[in-house]
């Protein structure tokens, strides 16, 4: 249900004409702007009661009184239970990103190890995104860097492969993993598979927190083998123990009571937030992760807590239990959420003694310290920029600066990079690639790709933000490039009416020596900075990340260019038919010349697909 308000009203008189058309169900809110603009969303047990606190004229936070100051019309949904509404709640503010709620800005997924089980001898492998493959995974583990340290770890100890199938089958004597003792070499047969399964179902009891009889009966067969004067296997025994400790002991903290949990806390400091995550499964700490979520002056730790809790586990499986720094507005109803989202019961703590205490309060002074930091960032980041305004003469410190770079080689798979940094340092969430498409480009014509780059850049802006409202248009561009460049840029910005754009070309200067730069604006004379002036530094960095993310994007398309196949093109072969086509007859060639019924042999090609791809490739003939 959406409402529209007399436009001659403004704020609290807005508020007060909705509370005539709306009843006492639960369900969601939303406050918008004079253009639209959700400004917040919010839950209700009682949509009649939590509107009409907002329609009185005084009495609220500043936050609360701005919020609404600027309202001029809201919206509602009505939901059959407040836990629907406080899920709808958190979904909309995820999406929508709202100005004066609360909101996390980091929505990665996180990375889990998967023990395979689609082969005779596992492998044992990092694993991000949706579980489809076969296996057992464990996780979640809060970095990449934190699975690779326990992977490492985990082969040293148990020897399990991490090969693919593909390089598994096609090997003919051990590989580098054997020699360095890190791999059984199961691939050439230097271990029964018995023996192998023995050793998965080891590293599967590491992995659920079962590590005591490993150690004792790695311990036994050492002795037995230091016994029986085999001294090179005892010596192997013993590095693997040492190992499996050295596991345990990187992992720091290692509850004895706490099984399975996620310690969340969060520490407040003029109007900034950190929230410490770390996660407990098996007994084992799997890594910590810091987040930053955006908050105001008068918000309060129990808002903030929960707005977290809600968008954090939005499109991730809660643990069974949360250990909590401090209370949250709704933790009846948040562990209400949680359970129907995992299927199990989900309980809130927030501990004030013994060792779920002491492990929030690692977690606090972790939270304070990673936002002490993050705050000395952000100080210093602001005075970059507003040295990098002085030195280009710009009306103001910019908050989006977009710099751009293309990679090629001879002008074959050709792209265009775009990164964004901001008073935050760099925004990767907001990297753009180009694939250069300009048929009527010369190869190599690198003005020519610039202007393709800009011109596709600035069409999308104009579409999707075409009021510069959104916060998605740049307040200063930086071009790899001298004069040549900046002209070419000058022209497409000409095109689209986007001349007010401060825009720079860095070009490297004489002998193409860092620090030499020369930077070029349009209508002004080429103009340097001083060779150790920390604006340089800034933009060389940026310059810097820009081309490496272009190299990296370029290197990417080359890659999967050498891999391409005619069978790419085909209706109906993805990824795995394409592998079995190319298993059975060695080559797209030969599939590309193969009979109709040879290509209804191939396992897993239907009738009606082998006359699919048979008239692809004899369509002329």
């Amino acid at each position: 249900m959406s409402n529209e308000s007399d436009i001659s009203k403004k704020g609290h008189e807005v508020v007060q004409s909705y509370l005539k058309t709306i009843d006492t169900s639960p369900g969601v809110y939303r406050m918008l702007d004079a253009e639209s603009r959700v400004l917040y969303v919010g839950k209700a047990r009682n949509l009649r009661a939590r509107v009409s606190s907002y329609a009185r004229p005084t009495g609220h936070t500043p936050r609360i009184a701005r919020m609404i100051a600027n309202t001029a019309s809201m919206m509602f949904l009505t939901t059959r239970t407040e836990t629907e509404a406080l899920l709808l709640e958190q979904n909309l503010i995820k999406q929508l990103k709202p100005k004066f709620n609360v909101l996390l800005r980091d929505d990665k997924s996180f990375p889990n190890i998967l023990v395979t089980a689609d082969h005779a001898y596992p492998q044992i492998k990092k694993h991000r995104g949706a579980k489809k493959e076969r296996g057992a995974y464990y996780g979640p583990f809060a970095s990449a860097g934190a699975v690779n340290r326990t992977l490492n770890q985990l082969q040293r100890v148990f020897l399990l492969r991490d090969c693919s199938n593909s390089m598994f089958e096609t090997r003919t004597r051990p590989c580098l993993q054997y020699q360095i003792k890190r791999c059984s070499a199961p691939c050439v047969s230097k271990i029964s598979p018995e023996e192998y399964r023995a050793s998965v179902k080891d590293a599967e009891k590491f992995l659920s927190g079962k590590t005591t009889d490993i150690q004792a009966r790695l311990a036994s067969e050492m002795n037995k083998a230091s016994e029986a004067m085999e001294f090179e296997r005892a010596a192997a025994l013993r590095d693997r123990i040492k190992a499996l400790t050295q596991v345990q002991t990187a992992q720091g903290i290692n509850p004895q009571n706490v099984t399975e949990a996620d310690i969340i806390a969060l520490h407040l400091e003029n109007g900034q937030a950190c929230v410490q995550v770390f996660f407990i499964r098996a007994n084992q700490n799997w890594g910590n992760r810091d987040y930053y979520p955006r908050v105001g002056q008068d918000v309060d730790a129990a808002e903030v807590l929960e707005a977290f809790i809600g968008q954090f586990y939005d499109t991730r499986e809660p643990p069974r239990q949360l250990i909590l720094s401090n209370d949250i507005e709704n933790p009846d109803l948040m562990a209400e959420a949680l359970t129907g989202k995992l299927g199990r019961k989900v309980t809130l703590i927030v501990p004030k003694r013994g060792e779920k205490a002491e492990l929030i309060d690692g977690a606090l002074r972790n939270a304070r310290e990673s936002l002490a930091r993050k705050m000395a960032e952000t100080a210093t980041q602001a005075r970059l920029l507003n040295g990098l305004a002085e030195a280009f003469e710009l009306p103001g410190p910019p908050q989006r600066i977009e710099v751009y770079d293309n990679s090629h080689i001879q002008g074959t798979n050709a792209v265009g990079a775009m990164i964004v940094a901001g008073p935050d340092g760099l925004m990767k969430n907001q990297y753009r690639k180009f694939n250069i498409r300009g048929e009527d480009l010369t190869p190599g014509d690198d003005f020519g790709m610039m202007k393709e780059v800009l011109h596709r850049r600035f069409k999308r802006l104009l579409k999707e933000d075409p009021e510069r409202s959104l916060g998605l248009w740049p307040d200063l561009l930086l071009i790899d490039g001298g004069a040549g460049q900046v002209s070419a840029v000058r022209e497409i910005m000409r095109t689209h009416g986007v001349e007010d754009i401060p825009m720079v070309g860095v070009a490297k200067g004489v002998d193409r020596d860092a620090g030499k730069e020369e930077f070029h604006r349009t209508g002004k004379r080429p103009m340097a900075l001083r060779h150790n002036d920390p604006i340089l530094y800034f933009v060389q960095r940026l310059r810097d990340e820009a081309h490496r993310f272009a190299i990296g994007t370029h290197r990417a398309k080359r890659a999967k260019a050498v891999g391409a196949t005619p069978l790419d093109d085909v209706p109906g072969v993805g990824a795995a038919r394409k592998r079995a086509l190319l298993a059975h007859f060695g080559s797209a060639k030969a599939v590309s010349r193969a009979n109709l019924s040879d290509l209804k042999a191939v396992e897993g090609v239907s009738g009606a697909l082998a006359e699919t791809i048979y008239a692809y490739f004899n369509e002329g003939r």
